[in-house]
């Protein structure tokens, strides 16, 4: 009876410990595995709309793919190869574990695995590939929680998901499309066995690498589903007689893309609340706005050194472009060797030059009554609260049309005008334009800006002249797609009236205006743009330029180019001004006609009025007098003068009087008047102005003729 007692208590306290063990283990593997490893990380791929992909985001290239889009002869080729008795334990194989067991203790060492396809995937999930014995225990532990928590299907479609294949790929579905350029469900029997021979030792039986080992590899796996019963022999026999067949597919990244595909994160964390980080690893497909052949053209022009006149290497410069119709991202260049993690400048702020005058100061002028396209300014050297504003070439008109001081980018008639319709009005202007400033001097009216703004913000203001004075939001993503198949954010650009579309026509004759005659003539594109230029004063380095501007517009397309330095001190600055970002956009312009003929001209809304090109006035004009015989002793004099090339030209014709002049005729469309019943004794003295009736000045008299009175 004391033995039986015994016996009783020690199988007891076995039972026990088996049971405490068995408790430690389900409660070990619930501390192991964490559901939040077993969400696994996938690909983020950016896309244009018709399907290429521009740019891959990721920390493990996976495409998840559900176990029902992976063949049952792929699954089986795997099961066959690593873990016969998949569906018949429970995580855990105790008879490989113990020959494992055995054949390490004969060694001294481990040396042997034993594990299942449950326990490679714990393994790979939640633990390290150190090979001890405490880490075994733990991938046993883990093992057999998942078994408990999910079923085999789950494990198996997570295995398959989650397995390494070497390249960098990982998971069935992008291996699949890697080495065969299919997706999984359309993998062959030969490719199935192929992929499976691949989980042992990914790198080792590389098809790429070394494809007499992966085709070795292959045939075993084939062998291995003929013992299983899931193929027969003739099939597996004509399956080893195949070759490899691969279409290897491998992604290269895209050296011209690498700044949009910056602006695309930027966007998905600004609009969206979509961090990098979540993008590596959520597995979303973004599509964008981008156009690759402008890309690509605006990518190829400014990595060309010609462009950028600097004093020493390190010049560098942004463009971006918009489309005309939608406002979408065409193109954004952030830099002249760009590659992903790098400073975009497309969205670092600059300081814009003369290219901010017509946002700030000559848009918002226009929209008071008091404002016209002709209306007289003055253009004089000026002193205003402490600011001098002075003309670049410090040449002054004494007044100028609000046309010419723009054409001809002048800076006194603009800081002027600002003073004029006020600081706080002009702002109300940038804000509505997207480009809010706390500035609160003059020096608005030239660039002159504390934080400056961006090549995309100077882009997307400058598209309301293009637009009948609406702005709209410029977006590179068009769509957001989670992993699951579902549209979670679509694009909706909001617009807001900025300027009256009458206003906006004026500006795109104006502007245009610029690129035919003002500052914008450098480089040669004969189809319809405006623009404006701009450029900074180097603030160490006297006569040197810190910013090149070229801002403009087709009937397609808006577009913004800078030029500059990184660091601007004394040792660093441009050599020339804005003519090279000019003549960059008119060359990147030519290349997209090439591919798209670009419009010669644009066309005016129905809405507004056409705007009158400006008048020349002539001058050094010639004046001829002469007289005849009118009856009863009087004679009429007549007045000749060249006829002028513009007949919307006024001539006023003056008789000198004593005191002041006085004007006795007007003359619309001609060049000649008659002065009636003059007398034969005595004379008067008559001369000619030219008028311009759109900015009702006067120009230079013509000579004095004599006639008898």
């Amino acid at each position: 009876m004391k033995k039986l007692k015994w016996l009783l208590l020690s199988l007891t306290f076995m039972l026990g410990i088996a049971i405490v063990g068995y408790a430690v283990i389900l409660f070990g593997g619930g501390l192991i595995a964490d559901d939040e490893d077993m969400i696994l990380d996938a690909t983020t791929t950016i896309e244009t709309n018709d399907g290429m992909v521009i740019g891959k985001l990721y920390d493990e290239n996976r495409i998840p793919v559900s176990l029902e889009s992976i063949p049952d002869h792929v699954q089986e080729a795997f099961i066959a190869i690593e873990d016969r008795r998949f569906y018949e334990h429970s995580g855990v194989d105790f008879i490989s574990v113990v020959r494992a067991v055995y054949r390490d203790i004969v060694a001294m060492a481990k040396v042997e695995g034993a594990s299942t396809i449950t326990q490679q995937l714990a393994k790979n999930l939640f633990l390290s590939n150190d090979k001890t014995w405490l880490r075994k225990t733990k991938e046993v532990m883990a093992a057999i929680h998942l078994e408990r928590t999910l079923t085999k299907n789950d494990i198996l479609e997570l295995y398959l998901n989650e397995i390494y294949f070497g390249e960098g790929i990982y998971g069935i579905e992008a291996a699949s499309r890697n080495f065969f350029n299919k997706s999984a469900d359309a993998l062959s029997l030969t490719e199935g066995a192929l992929l499976a021979g691949m989980a042992k030792a990914p790198n080792g039986y590389s098809p790429i690498h070394h494809p007499e080992k992966a085709e070795n590899r292959r045939n075993i796996v084939l062998q291995a589903m003929e013992e299983t019963g899931t193929i027969s022999t003739e099939e597996r026999l004509a399956a080893q007689g195949k070759t490899l067949g691969l279409d290897v597919q491998e992604y290269e990244p895209k050296p011209w893309a690498a700044s949009y595909i910056d602006l695309v994160i930027k966007e998905a964390e600004d609009e969206y609340e979509l961090s990098a980080e979540e993008l590596q690893r959520g597995g979303y497909e973004i599509v964008v706005n981008i156009d690759p052949e402008i890309q690509q053209a605006a990518y190829e022009k400014i990595q060309d050194g010609s462009y950028f006149p600097g004093n020493t290497d390190g010049a560098e410069g942004a463009f971006v472009m918009l489309e005309q119709a939608s406002g979408k991202i065409a193109a954004a260049i952030g830099g002249r060797d760009y590659k992903i993690g790098d400073l975009n400048r497309v969205t670092l702020n600059r300081q814009p030059g003369s290219a901010m005058k017509p946002l700030a100061v000559y848009g918002p002028a226009m929209m008071q009554e008091t404002y016209r396209p002709y209306s007289l300014i003055p253009d004089q050297k000026m002193e205003i609260d402490g600011y001098t504003a002075t003309n670049y070439d410090d040449r002054y008109a004494g007044a100028v049309s609000v046309y010419d001081a723009l054409v001809e980018s002048k800076n006194a008639p603009s800081v002027w005008l600002l003073n004029e319709i006020g600081i706080s009005y002009a702002k109300e202007y940038l804000k509505k334009l997207n480009m809010p400033i706390d500035d609160e001097g003059l020096a608005i009216a030239l660039g002159g800006l504390s934080e400056g703004v961006t090549p995309l913000q100077m882009a997307e203001s400058y598209h309301v002249f293009v637009n009948d004075g609406e702005i709209i939001d410029a977006l590179a993503i068009e769509q957001i797609i989670n992993r699951k198949d579902e549209v979670i954010h679509q694009a909706e650009a909001k617009t807001a009236e900025v300027f009256s579309p009458q206003v906006a026509w004026n500006m795109t004759e104006i502007l245009s205006s610029v690129v035919t005659d003002g500052t914008g003539r450098a480089g040669d594109f004969p189809k319809a743009l405006a623009g404006k230029t701009g450029s900074t004063q180097h603030p160490h380095v006297e006569g040197a330029v810190k910013d090149a501007w070229f801002v403009g517009y087709t009937p397609e397309y808006v577009s913004a180019a800078w030029m500059g330095y990184d660091t601007s001190d004394e040792n660093h600055y441009l050599t020339t001004g804005s003519e090279m970002p000019t003549k960059l956009t008119k060359d990147i312009l030519t290349e997209i006609d090439k591919r798209k003929s670009l419009a010669a001209s644009f066309e005016k809304p129905d809405n507004v009025a056409a705007l009158p090109e400006p008048i020349d006035l002539p001058e050094n004009i010639t004046l001829h007098g002469d007289y005849s015989f009118g009856g009863f002793s009087l004679f009429n004099g007549r007045l000749e003068w060249t006829k002028p090339e513009d007949d919307r030209i006024v001539y006023h014709v003056y008789q000198e009087k004593e005191g002041l002049d006085e004007r006795i005729g007007r003359v619309e469309g001609a060049s000649e008047f008659t002065v009636e019943r003059l007398r034969i004794f005595g004379s008067s003295r008559y001369y000619v102005v030219p008028y311009d009736p759109l900015t009702k000045t006067e120009g230079q008299k013509s000579n004095t003729v004599e006639l008898p009175m």
